[in-house]
């Protein structure tokens, strides 16, 4: 029978990068996989895809399949996939390919017509880190602004203290696996014999059980515990940015290290201020006087009282700037500065004596306002 073109197993363009052909297999893989796959011709294109992989992935036969195509293997006397003669594959090793695809997942190991070992040799159960925690923690503007220390409490799935992460007692070799985390089994196909190594379900895939199991974890080796950590929070730290604290997530397993829990913050608003970065924004009230005439006005600023002046002639809307009282930048240190939005506030209600001396300035702001003389001018035309 003759055997489909490599890039059209794999469903690739014949310029496909080595990502893009790994990332092909491995969708494959999964999907036609003996151990998870029911499909009638699903181990066949498993071994298809295992061919094409074989040959794609390596520059040098890949060479030879780009410019002789199959035949570039008819020559070498060795039993290829299809029964035929063709390219050996007893020497490639698909297990690192298999755990690096599947990231530690127990897909077994594969034998067809007694060709070799194609998949992952999988032994004792793997050590893998800690799963890492995000918690996230609110705090008042001020607290931002300055810095302070906070203590939570949360719930971490840790190492069992009664039996040390163990889930025993008294630990002994698994008698079905020997001790070897896995055990086969074999089915006979159309196609040949099919060898499958799998994690022993007896000590899931350890190699060892125990006399005893750990009533408190309940063979877990894990408990749920409530702890309590001291958050260091930093100056100027703003809503959405994390601090790490190593080591406090969840513990690992095999003696792995415990992972990471990250601490992610939401700064409550202030009344006053608006937070751009490290730049914040005050809007101020004035009066209409104290626009025209100019004035001074103290400002409770996050680092104390100033005078700020405000000049005459100040139109509403203006914004002054004031340097270096902002809140500091969480990574340098340096402050931002604090711009303050004059708000014009005209009273609700004038008294007679307001209302006599508005209509003395009405009858001259035309003549003395230029802004005034040039909208009139337009206006008639």
């Amino acid at each position: 029978m003759n055997k489909r073109d490599y890039y059209e197993v794999l469903g690739v363009d014949k310029n496909a990068s080595e990502a893009e052909i790994k990332s092909a297999f491995r969708k494959l893989a999964k999907k036609y996989h003996p151990d998870v796959c029911k499909e009638a011709d699903g181990a066949e294109k498993f071994k298809e895809a295992q061919e094409a992989y074989a040959v794609l992935s390596n520059a040098s036969e890949r060479a030879k399949y780009d410019k002789y195509g199959h035949s570039a293997f008819n020559n070498n006397g060795q039993s290829g996939f299809g029964g035929g003669a063709g390219y050996d594959f007893s020497g490639f090793d698909f297990s690192s390919i298999f755990d690096d695809l599947f990231g530690g997942n127990d897909f077994g190991s594969f034998n067809f017509g007694g060709m070799g070992g194609f998949g992952s040799s999988r032994g004792r159960s793997r050590s893998r880190r800690g799963n890492d925690l995000v918690y996230n923690l609110k705090i008042d503007f001020l607290d931002s602004a300055y810095g302070t220390t906070k203590d939570i409490t949360i719930d971490v799935v840790d190492n069992c203290p009664e039996c040390n992460g163990e889930g025993g007692f008294d630990k002994t070799t698994c008698p079905d696996c020997k001790g070897a985390g896995t055990v086969n089994t074999e089915a006979r196909t159309i196609i040949g014999t099919i060898m499958t190594k799998t994690s022993c379900k007896t000590c899931n895939g350890t190699g060892y059980v125990f006399a005893k199991t750990c009533s408190e974890c309940r063979g877990k080796g894990k408990i749920k515990q409530r702890k309590t950590y001291s958050v260091e929070v930093p100056k100027g730290i703003n809503t959405g940015e994390q601090i790490r604290m190593s080591g406090k997530g969840e513990a690992g397993v095999g003696g792995a290290p415990n992972g990471d829990l990250y601490i992610e913050f939401t700064v409550k608003e202030h009344p006053l201020y608006r937070r751009e970065d490290s730049d914040l924004y005050l809007e101020l009230p004035v009066t209409l006087t104290d626009l025209v005439l100019g004035t001074s006005k103290s400002i409770n600023t996050i680092d104390g009282l100033i005078d700020l002046k405000i000049p005459a002639s100040s139109q509403p809307g203006d914004t002054l700037r004031v340097r270096g009282k902002g809140i500091a930048n969480v990574h340098t240190g340096r402050p931002g500065d604090l711009y303050i939005i004059l708000k014009l506030v005209l009273p609700n209600k004038l008294t007679r004596t307001q209302k006599e001396l508005f209509s003395e300035l009405a009858k001259t702001e035309l003549d003395d306002n230029e802004a005034f003389r040039k909208f009139e001018k337009l206006n008639k035309n």
